[in-house]
């Protein structure tokens, strides 16, 4: 291999890299579920209750690593294939502009698209009454796994039956509670319909009395 190919094998794996995470939005990836306990990281904007506002990204995070490949990868091709200058001055020369276009990178994301001054409300982070849908049946006395959205981002954490039923993937269902990282949700269908059940009792004058 020439270090023409090593540039272009570093140029292509940045670029590719970098267009999986913007077409993906920032790694938001489900891969098959293995029989291994669920570990959930929030990484970026906010968490759950609050969470910190703007996020916090490192210089050295994976998609400055990748940005820093396609600049360095690109640019040493070039220097490598059309240019007379030695080895190490090319070299240099690559790791200059890869670390110039990791840096630009860092710092579109720390100081256009985030706001470290930006007021989160604790209303947009409150779980309970939150609407999703499980991605990962819960078996009886067992724990799934819920997607749901919140302050414009697709979310994923722990879920349990709140009865301890099993419920099926695929289910909408509502939060009730959450604890401990873990959501507790009832179905839809079961909290809808005890509302159309308690209105048309209303309208008979019925009592109706709390579950």
């Amino acid at each position: 291999m020439t270090w023409a190919d090593f540039y272009l094998v570093c140029f292509m794996v940045g670029f590719f890299l970098s267009l999986l995470m913007f077409l993906t939005g920032g790694l938001h990836l489900h891969f098959p579920h293995l029989p291994v306990p669920h570990l959930h990281v929030h990484v970026g904007t906010g968490g759950h209750h609050g969470g910190h506002a703007g996020g916090h990204h490192s210089p050295f995070s994976l998609i400055t690593l990748t940005a820093f490949l396609a600049w360095f990868g690109g640019t040493g091709y070039l220097l490598a294939r059309h240019s007379t200058m030695l080895f190490l001055t090319a070299l240099a020369i690559s790791m200059l502009s890869g670390t110039g276009g990791a840096a630009i990178i860092y710092l579109v994301l720390t100081r256009v698209l985030t706001s470290p001054d930006e007021a989160l409300d604790p209303a947009d982070f409150e779980m309970v009454g939150v609407l999703g849908k499980l991605s990962v049946s819960i078996r009886e006395a067992g724990t799934g796994e819920l997607i749901y959205s919140q302050a414009g981002t697709r979310r994923v954490c722990g879920a349990r039956s709140e009865d301890g039923s099993a419920i099926l993937k695929g289910t909408e269902v509502v939060v009730t509670r959450y604890e401990r990282g873990i959501a507790y949700v009832r179905r839809w269908s079961e909290l809808a319909g005890e509302d159309v059940e308690q209105a048309t009792d209303a309208r008979s004058g019925k009592e109706v009395r709390p579950q």
